[in-house]
């Protein structure tokens, strides 16, 4: 599988006549072969996320799905007010929170629940599986209630069990320095329950030092050599 990153949280994969688009919101996106069939997956409405200019990517692939979180409502009132071209609107589909959708015979896309909006991904392409986290994370920070870290903390952990003992292929994960000395914890957590086979670091909002700074702690000894360098756009990777 070719791995490309585009910017914050969206990467693109590529494996044989498919290609995977994840949370597009700007920068740039290689070019494809127009004959293959391009699936572009939005977790959630952020607008760090989607934008509404993933539609007119249908001008040139004709062969284009939209797998669009639930949040991100696109009726035909709404989509004819903001101008959404007309040859994308029958290719939109929103994908339920804990749903598992057959969308052909070589791709099965689950849903989780995000701890924040939306949805994450797990995409089964041509016996791949690839996971794509969204905004689903440990977002635990200083200075929340105790009950806020509780419950952000068993929404988190419920949703990461549906992982445990998985073999992921490609895995997509926050890595957020925001949070500070927690900044880890989601990343660690996923690695440990999942049999993650190559690890991308995301969400880290123009700061790649977390990467470096996640693998020189103890803490991920046991996967370090399983986390890719993502440090600029435009990076590709071959997995």
């Amino acid at each position: 599988m070719k791995v490309t990153y585009i910017y914050h949280s969206c990467f693109t994969v590529e494996e044989k006549d498919v290609v995977l688009i994840f949370d597009y919101f700007k920068g740039d996106l290689p070019k494809f072969d127009s004959e293959k069939k391009i699936y572009v997956f939005s977790s959630h409405k952020h607008a760090d996320h989607f934008s509404r200019i993933i539609f007119d990517l249908v001008k040139g692939y004709k062969n284009i799905s939209f797998l669009l979180s639930n949040d991100i409502k696109m009726n035909e009132k709404y989509m004819e007010r903001v101008q959404i071209p007309e040859e994308a609107r029958d290719k939109i589909q929103n994908l339920r929170k804990n749903e598992t959708y057959q969308i052909t015979e070589d791709l099965k896309v689950e849903t989780l629940t995000s701890t924040d909006q939306g949805v994450a991904f797990v995409v089964t392409l041509f016996g791949k599986t690839i996971y794509f986290a969204g905004d689903l994370n440990w977002w635990t920070w200083k200075g929340e209630t105790e009950e806020e870290y509780q419950d952000m903390t068993k929404r988190f952990l419920t949703e990461i069990e549906k992982l445990k003992g998985r073999h992921l292929d490609l895995a997509f994960l926050p890595l957020d320095g925001r949070q500070e000395e927690r900044f880890y914890l989601g990343f660690d957590h996923v690695m440990r329950e999942a049999e993650v086979i190559n690890a991308f670091p995301m969400h880290y909002w123009e700061k790649p030092d977390v990467i470096q700074r996640l693998k020189e702690m103890e803490v991920s000894k046991d996967y370090r050599d399983r986390i890719f360098d993502v440090m600029e756009p435009g990076q590709v990777f071959e997995c």
